[in-house]
């Protein structure tokens, strides 16, 4: 047994070794190159190793371990050596060399860009990019009673595009309401139908407003392929607007013998809140009437491109 166990520990000790000297051979160049990229910016500002210590609060010695390609520095002090010499950090750790790379330069310019500069520079270099399969298909999503529907609608009229109804195009596909289609086939089945009618208005529709229903984010295959296939707006609110809203439709259902209810929802939009928040845009509908949160929404269509400004 004791045998068996010194051969266990001398086994790990021999793979813990490799792997270390496999961790240490990779090490190295970076650390060089690092080194390299640090001796280089003092040396075009023209200051000593002293003068860079002086500014950075980093020690002389630690700067020679550097600059050799011999110390293990912190992420922290690094970033003191690069404020330091007027430099970036990703400058000293990146693959692109800021003085040598044709990336970089264009980069910067890409930053500067408007949304349609960089738009007509995806379709060149990223045809199949989200961005250029998007289109100008839009789809609201949020809880019930943020005002998908009113605001959907009016919205579509407003950039003269068609208006949809998730709900309504999986009637229209299965022959009967919503209501029937949980209750017969039940929420997989609603929600087989929910992916198959997102992905066919896609393919049928290169401009279009769609309203889904507020459950659609926990599915998370149907929710990416709307990420990726249409801009996404979240109509955020604040959960007394949702229950009143959604009782000022007339449905007392969410309150209805259910004392819970606000806790509830609460709790569901808690739970999804960083979901909704993966939208393209946001705009928040509380305290605002129809008219200056539908203003809201065109101001951030006319930012994201989708309208003319």
């Amino acid at each position: 047994m004791e045998n068996e166990i010194a051969s266990f520990s001398g086994k790990a000790l021999t793979r813990e070794k490799e792997t270390s000297s496999f961790e240490d051979d990779l090490a190295a160049p970076f650390m060089e190159l690092v080194g390299q990229r640090v001796r280089e910016a003092r040396s075009r500002k023209n200051i000593s190793r002293k003068a860079l210590s002086d500014i950075s609060g980093v020690s002389q010695r630690y700067l020679a371990q550097l600059e050799t390609g011999s110390g293990n520095i912190s992420i922290v002090l690094l970033r003191r050596v690069a404020d330091a010499l007027d430099y970036k950090i990703e400058w000293l750790v990146g693959e692109e060399d800021p003085y040598h790379s044709e990336i970089l330069p264009i980069l910067s310019l890409l930053q500067q860009s408007t949304k349609e500069q960089r738009n007509r520079v995806l379709e060149i270099l990223d045809p199949d990019h989200p961005a250029i399969k998007r289109s100008r298909r839009i789809a609201f999503i949020g809880l019930r009673g943020a005002g998908k529907s009113t605001l959907g609608r009016m919205s579509a009229d407003k950039i003269g595009v068609p208006f949809l109804e998730l709900n309504e195009e999986i009637e229209q596909a299965s022959g009967m309401p919503v209501n029937e289609v949980i209750a017969l086939y039940g929420q997989e089945g609603y929600r087989r139908l929910e992916k198959q009618s997102v992905e066919r208005i896609a393919v049928t529709h290169d401009s279009i407003v769609l309203a889904v229903a507020g459950g659609i984010v926990s599915e998370p295959e149907t929710f990416n392929y709307l990420l990726r296939h249409y801009h996404t707006i979240w109509l955020k609110a604040d959960p007394d607007d949702h229950m009143s809203r959604v009782r000022g439709q007339g449905d007392e259902r969410p309150m209805a013998g259910n004392p819970e209810a606000m806790d509830e929802l609460k709790s569901i939009l808690m739970s999804r809140e960083a979901l909704y928040a993966r939208a393209e845009m946001t705009v928040n509908t509380s305290g605002r009437d129809v008219e200056q949160a539908l203003s809201n929404i065109l101001a951030v269509m006319r930012e994201c491109g989708l309208i003319e400004k």
